[in-house]
């Protein structure tokens, strides 16, 4: 592992010589083979980070390569959809995940490559980093981090970056 890896332990997440709180998902921690959308589980493994969004009209945007989240941004979940696991736009007619919420939760997302770009449909999607509801608060399987770590941790990592996750 290298420094700049994220790298999730019992401790929490080790990231540049710190190491910060964080929440995974309420179905635990599983094996890639046994991921499946809905389980609430978190991949185990080593993914890349592949994108950044963040809430321009919240704050400002933390790295050169961030993404602005618009009104109409939306994450496909629905393993029928030809865009399963993809960023869509509103109006769209299949299960999906509003990125732009009334929460802070996603005001700062870091998009891991887990099932991604050519989703296996069923695979699971939408893994990603994100601010937590609050402390010990499971997620529906992406890692979660208070807004502070979040934050301090953005501007830092490069698409170099990993996450690394062990059962």
């Amino acid at each position: 592992m290298k420094r700049e890896d994220l790298v999730v332990t019992p401790m929490g997440v080790r990231f540049m010589g710190r190491r910060f709180a964080c929440t995974l998902g309420r179905g635990g921690v599983v094996p890639a083979a046994r991921k499946r959308e809905g389980d609430g589980a978190t991949p185990a493994g080593v993914h890349r980070l592949v994108g950044m969004l963040y809430r321009p009209d919240r704050m400002a945007r933390p790295a050169d390569w961030a993404l602005p989240i618009g009104p109409s941004d939306l994450w496909s979940d629905d393993p029928r959809d030809e865009d399963y696991n993809l960023m869509v736009r509103a109006p769209h007619g299949f299960s999906h995940e509003r990125l732009r919420r009334a929460d802070p939760m996603y005001d700062l997302i870091l998009i891991t490559d887990w099932n991604w770009p050519h989703a296996d449909p069923g695979r699971g999607s939408a893994i990603f980093i994100h601010q937590w509801r609050r402390p010990g608060a499971p997620t529906a399987g992406c890692v979660a981090l208070s807004r502070r770590a979040l934050h301090w941790i953005a501007p830092r990592i490069t698409l170099q970056t990993r996450l690394v996750i062990r059962l």
